[in-house]
């Protein structure tokens, strides 16, 4: 005799045991493996600069620690913004990161129309490092140490280049006239380089920027070093003394670098690139690569990166507030 509800049980079996498999399988069976193409980092700033450097080292030894190809490109312009951009719009499948410095968490406080908030847009990665910044002087100066310029901008008001509005080299230069008691008269630039050159011709009298691009004009004589901004000298220009031991114990300042996501991208996948690139970070510096560049490796998690940003916006919001800067 047939029995009609046992008939429907059986059917219903092969559906559960096909149900039951899917739930026993592994978790890399049901999802696919991150990463497992191209990762794409975007630099917004010309290649050959500190950021662009340092990003490129990251990138290469990233690709050995995740087992893909990991390629540099280069969108500069707008102050880092058209690079942030591309970043901010792209797919939040963690293929596409930012490699940028701090000048892009200032964004909203730089510019009058910012076409994204960077601490809210932004999913925080990883910081790999901080370089010192080194103030340089016109060669034709006769001022050798700090208390002379200082001595010496408290009688005539002196030039300071600023190669980015927002950048570390701008607060940092708001930080010594603040602690050194003087007034600069800001002479803007687009980008290091140019304001480099009218440094060397005499045309603009002093800057403060990252020790890794003023260096080879400091060792070639066409710029004078006076201190860097490190709690201790550089074993890269050791004759070169720092700011605390030069009468200016608070201007401890540095540039650094960081990796961001798309806001979205899953927890885990920013958790898994921030442990690569937390270990290319340190074979970066147990290799020398970063000493080579004057700069020095940070180890953070995504969670610490992101208080970071918090402290810093903090920060250098009050820094700009106090000089009277306007967002342009």
């Amino acid at each position: 005799m047939t029995h009609p509800k046992r008939t429907g049980d059986m059917m219903k079996i092969p559906s559960l045991i096909a149900l039951a498999a899917i739930f026993a399988a592994p978790a890399g069976a049901q999802t696919a493996k991150f990463p497992d193409r191209m990762i794409r980092i975007i630099v917004p700033f010309a290649a050959g600069g500190g950021v662009d450097s340092t990003a490129r080292l990251v990138a290469n030894r990233l690709q050995t620690q995740l087992g893909v190809s990991v390629i540099v490109e280069n969108r500069a312009g707008a102050n880092g913004v058209l690079g942030g951009k591309a970043v901010q719009t792209a797919a939040n499948d963690g293929y596409t990161l930012l490699f940028s410095a701090a000048t892009h968490v200032l964004a909203k406080q730089v510019l009058s129309n910012a076409p994204y908030d960077p601490v809210v847009d932004f999913a925080p990665v990883a910081r790999v490092a901080e370089a010192p910044l080194m103030l340089v002087i016109a060669p034709q100066l006769e001022v050798q140490k700090l208390p002379e310029l200082l001595a010496a901008a408290k009688q005539t008001t002196w030039t300071a280049a600023i190669p980015a509005a927002g950048a570390p080299s701008h607060l940092a230069t708001l930080l010594l006239a603040k602690q050194g008691n003087v007034t600069f008269s800001f002479v803007p630039y687009k980008g290091t380089q140019p304001a480099l050159v009218d440094v060397a011709g005499g045309h603009v009298q002093l800057m403060l920027d990252s020790m890794i691009s003023v260096l080879p004009l400091a060792k070639a004589g066409r710029v004078k070093p006076v201190a860097i901004t490190s709690p201790k000298r550089s074993p890269l220009a050791p004759e070169v003394p720092t700011a605390q031991e030069s009468g200016l114990p608070g201007l401890t300042y540095a540039s650094w670098y960081g990796i961001w996501a798309p806001k979205g991208t899953a927890p885990e996948r920013v958790q898994l690139l921030n442990k690569a690139i937390n270990a290319s970070v340190n074979e970066l510096t147990r290799s020398g690569a970063f000493a080579g560049l004057g700069i020095d490796p940070v180890s953070q998690d995504a969670d610490q990166f992101a208080r970071y940003i918090t402290g810093y916006v903090t920060q250098s919001a009050d820094l700009l507030k106090s000089a009277g800067f306007k967002p342009e």
